[in-house]
């Protein structure tokens, strides 16, 4: 029953928050924009988009490595986009982590190891993204001059990066009973993984350029999105804007995203000036290039073996 619950409040938000996103679009205006050459870029957005899928899968073999996990290219491939799918349908935006791991645990590595190596590959992209906004704050202050658009992103952000970073110093913390504490067994030995990765000299350079490129192309997959309907938004805004705009949208409070990043986009982009619908429909263009690449990855697990084995596979594997 609660999460019954949970699922209709998350869908009561999503519908609730476009319904207010949506009230400041024309949609007719949106569409008379459409050309053949958008085409061309909302499909080289979902190109960009399978790209960026693909760095995250580079990530998360190094880190799945480091936590007795480790993935063929392939596979982790297929997961990655299976996930995309379930990112789309089950009521959050981060549904697809869970079949994730479901998917490397029946493979044969373990609950623990399945659940380390998801847990830790979100945490560093998040501390990723953390950092790339705060990098980027000097140019943000100076594109966005509302005084509580400035005081929203600083909050934000400070918030993701003092996490991150505890997140990182919980894991250098020498205490023996944090590993014997039910409480903060397994969440220490995550944040010990995360050190592992990320300040190793065979594996911390290759996860850190990913991480960060990561994010650089979810917003080349923005910026293709605004040429699709010649928004007059430059690259710059879309850079400064889209990772506040992601970083709130990891909120697990709607269905795949749907609404809080309407909100948002619209809000961010009347922070800094520009139209506020313009905003929306960059949004929603963006929204519809993860749909369809969501529908991609549906397919994928349609035609899975893991799919076709599901009922017959066994659940449990080994420690």
């Amino acid at each position: 029953m609660r999460r019954i619950l949970l699922s209709a409040a998350k869908i009561l938000i999503s519908a609730a928050l476009l319904y207010l996103a949506l009230r400041k679009v024309d949609l007719s205006e949106l569409f008379s924009r459409f050309t053949v050459t958008s085409l061309f870029w909302i499909g080289l957005a979902i190109a960009v988009t399978f790209l960026q899928i693909f760095v995250g899968v580079l990530r998360w073999r190094q880190v799945s490595a480091e936590c007795g996990a480790p993935l063929e290219l392939a596979r982790a491939m297929r997961y990655n986009v299976i996930g995309t799918f379930f990112n789309q349908t089950l009521p959050s935006a981060i549904g697809g982590d869970a079949v994730r791991l479901w998917l490397v645990a029946r493979a044969g590595a373990g609950w623990r190891a399945a659940t380390y190596s998801i847990f830790v590959d979100r945490a560093i992209g998040l501390i990723a993204l953390a950092i790339v906004i705060v990098a980027s704050l000097p140019w943000s202050y100076a594109l966005i001059a509302d005084p509580h658009g400035r005081s929203a992103l600083l909050l934000v952000d400070l918030a993701a990066l003092a996490g991150g970073l505890g997140f990182l110093v919980f894991g250098a913390l020498k205490w023996r009973w944090l590993k014997t504490w039910w409480a903060t067994h397994h969440l220490h030995a995550c944040a010990v993984i995360a050190n592992r990765v990320i300040f190793s000299r065979a594996r911390g350079p290759a996860v850190v350029i990913l991480s960060l490129t990561v994010h650089v192309l979810t917003v080349v997959s923005a910026w293709c999105v605004v040429q699709s309907i010649a928004a007059p938004v430059s690259f710059g805004n879309v850079f400064l804007l889209i990772p506040p705009v992601m970083l709130i949208t990891m909120m697990p409070i709607s269905i795949a995203g749907w609404g809080v990043r309407e909100a948002t986009m619209g809000l961010a982009f009347g922070f800094a000036g520009l139209a506020t619908n313009e905003g929306v429909n960059v949004s929603l263009l963006f929204g519809a290039v993860s749909f369809i690449v969501g529908a991609v990855g549906g397919l994928v697990w349609i035609l899975s073996a893991e799919k076709a084995a599901q009922g017959s596979a066994p659940l449990g594997a080994p420690e």
